[in-house]
């Protein structure tokens, strides 16, 4: 495909770098609004990171009001207030579904296709872009021009190519197979900007123990704790849900979502606290234990504990 001439084009010319979730919603509406849009793209296709989210199943957004969705959001949650006072999760429910992709909320209020499909959510905003007359260009953008204190346009292959706008969606560091490689952070670096120093989140966690005869093992309905050691044991995050076993350590719903709430992950700093039945308190748990021991009461402990645990956990814990 042939790149615009950027500034020869009567109306507005608009880059976007990026074609994940945020550079193609950029895009459309950019076009939507009458610009000329470019969505470069430096893999082989838009929306590989998004294909991959809730498991193949693309958690779309949540079913609650602004005030709600703030309060979960880790660090510095005023930052996203004005963004999504003008676009609610409402409002991101009723695009999808304009779209033609129905949606259906779960426990959570967590809302996904009814498809159970990530690739509905991305092929949806593809259409959205090409409806409104978006070129995808499947280039890497090596460079974001800046002179006098202004974007002139952006460098690709070597090229130069003016534009009135660019729009920087390329990612963070997060899943460099999918592109997010930190080129986001070097444009902004190279444009005189402060980047602040990045930390991983949202990522399963390296256990200090060996998990390998554990790996695979998904547990629901659990309470995870995680505490920082250095500061007397202080509790960072807990909440009820679903995880699973590595062969390195930990990860799943609960384990992601801990993970945003820890900060930096050093060796030790942190320990994790599995409750594993949290719907039963101290004494209705010793009458459940004592009832199985009777149960089994000429077997083996292990026996007595298969009622209760995953047979996976049992020789840990009898």
């Amino acid at each position: 495909m042939t790149e615009p001439d950027g500034l020869h084009s009567t109306r507005p010319t608009v880059a976007v770098i990026g074609g994940g979730a945020s550079g193609m919603m950029a895009a459309g509406t950019a076009a939507a609004a009458g610009a000329r849009v470019t969505l470069y793209e430096r893999g082989d296709r838009c929306g590989r990171k998004l294909a991959i989210t809730g498991k193949g199943r693309c958690n779309v957004t949540n079913n609650c009001d602004i005030s709600e969705f703030l309060l979960h959001v880790p660090r510095n949650p005023k930052f996203l207030y004005a963004s999504l006072s003008k676009f609610t999760p409402a409002d991101t429910m009723s695009f999808f579904e304009s779209l033609g992709v129905p949606l259906k909320t779960e426990r959570g209020r967590r809302v996904f296709p009814v498809s159970d499909r990530s690739h509905d959510i991305v092929d949806a905003l593809i259409r959205y872009c090409r409806t409104n007359g978006v070129s995808i260009v499947n280039k890497r953008v090596t460079r974001v021009v800046t002179e006098d204190g202004a974007v002139r346009g952006i460098e690709v292959g070597g090229q130069f190519i003016p534009y009135d706008r660019v729009i920087v969606a390329c990612g963070g560091l997060s899943y460099p197979t999918t592109g997010s490689d930190g080129d986001g952070y070097r444009f902004a670096r190279e444009a005189g900007l402060k980047v602040t120093d990045t930390l991983p989140s949202l990522v399963p966690l390296e256990a200090g123990e060996p998990c390998a005869t554990l790996a695979g093992l998904t547990l629901k309905n659990v309470k995870l704790t995680m505490y920082e050691t250095e500061k007397s044991s202080r509790a960072v995050f807990s909440e009820l849900g679903e995880m699973l076993f590595t062969h390195f350590g930990i990860s799943g719903p609960l384990v992601l979502s801990a993970s945003a709430r820890m900060g930096d992950v050093l060796p030790g700093k942190y320990t994790a606290s599995i409750d594993l039945k949290p719907g039963l308190n101290e004494s209705q748990l010793d009458t459940r234990i004592l009832s199985d021991f009777a149960k089994y009461i000429n077997r083996d402990m292990i026996n007595a504990c298969a009622d209760l645990l995953p047979s996976a956990l049992v020789p840990r814990c009898a």
